[in-house]
């Protein structure tokens, strides 16, 4: 299994789906979620190991328009 850490919210997945994948599965949007592990940024195209465990961390953007 997969952890998944989001804000103080903690999820499982399946080992073997993307980054991406695993974003959506747990309802989160990978147009506005940066995955992280062992404080390295993971492109969305990663595949997930067993054993993994990764910070979701939400992009915040804004400005004037």
């Amino acid at each position: 299994m997969v952890r998944l850490i989001y804000r103080n919210q903690v999820f499982e997945v399946p080992a073997g789906m993307t980054v991406r994948e695993a974003m959506k599965q747990v309802g989160l949007s990978p147009e506005i979620t940066l995955a992280v592990r062992d404080g390295k940024l993971l492109h969305e195209n990663t595949i997930l190991q067993d054993g993994d465990e990764v910070k979701l961390i939400a992009v915040i953007s804004g400005g004037e328009g």
